[in-house]
């Protein structure tokens, strides 16, 4: 098997309606395409989500870093490949190039961490029990991805609180808890949108700690770490006090 077969390729379209202000793709948006990315790469190779459910099994993702020298303007033409970089029994490590499809200009890269999940348990998932240990056959340990892996968010007892919020219908993804990509969303709108007139989002990182579902109440903290580097922690509240559910690590260049 060559590494173009173990390589997925998928093309987008960078719609207006997905830009900001600056005529760029959000963040949000982005993340979104290379879920489904991974999602076509799993689903072609035997280990994705349409088999998974029918075994009672789902992915989780655990990490996601992005970090991008260029957001892409609206209506281009994106290619962003995706491979799995190393698999151990319950995590696996998927990156991500995202280019111009035409150009093929680079904007930026990847990082991600997943685990499989029963669904009837919601307790990890040997990856190897699956279509006997297929995902291994698809292992691409050498090809760059030149971004950090993501690191220990550390924030302390004094970080602020900045805002509380409900979440709803659109918040809940097919998992039935909270969309990992709405996070991002959330966390982005912590800022003004003069802000943005100003600072350029270079990295994203979120961690996932725990389940949130629709209905729950979240509440933000943030901390700066530096010129441009912000730390946040999202905690859920419950009848007993709140629950971290994730943590992000946000870094602006002006």
């Amino acid at each position: 098997m060559t590494e173009q077969d173990k390589v997925g390729r998928y093309c987008f379209l960078a719609e207006p309606f997905h830009c900001d202000f600056s005529d760029r793709l959000f963040m949000g948006h982005l993340g979104n395409h290379m879920l489904n990315a991974a999602d076509f790469h799993s689903n072609e190779r035997g280990f994705g989500m349409h088999y998974l459910n029918t075994i009672h099994k789902t992915w989780v993702i655990s990490r996601l870093a992005i970090e991008m020298e260029e957001m892409p303007p609206a209506y281009t033409k994106m290619a962003i490949e995706t491979w799995v970089e190393n698999a151990a029994r319950f995590f696996t490590n998927r990156n991500f190039m995202v280019c111009d499809a035409d150009t093929g200009r680079i904007f930026g890269y990847g990082r991600s961490v997943w685990a499989m999940i029963d669904t009837d348990s919601r307790q990890p998932a040997d990856l190897f029990a699956i279509n006997n240990g297929r995902i291994a056959d698809y292992v691409v340990a050498d090809k760059l991805c030149p971004i950090e892996k993501s690191g220990r968010v550390k924030m302390s007892p004094a970080a602020e609180h900045i805002r509380t919020i409900h979440t709803y219908y659109n918040d809940v993804d097919i998992n039935g808890h909270i969309n990992s990509i709405k996070y991002i969303e959330h966390v982005l709108d912590l800022w003004p949108i003069a802000w943005y007139h100003s600072h350029r989002l270079r990295r994203f990182e979120v961690a996932y700690v725990a389940e949130a579902h629709g209905g729950d109440q979240l509440a933000f903290y943030r901390e700066e770490a530096g010129d441009g580097e912000y730390n946040i922690r999202i905690n859920k509240a419950t009848p007993e006090g709140e629950v971290e559910v994730c943590r992000c690590k946000v870094l602006f260049c002006s």
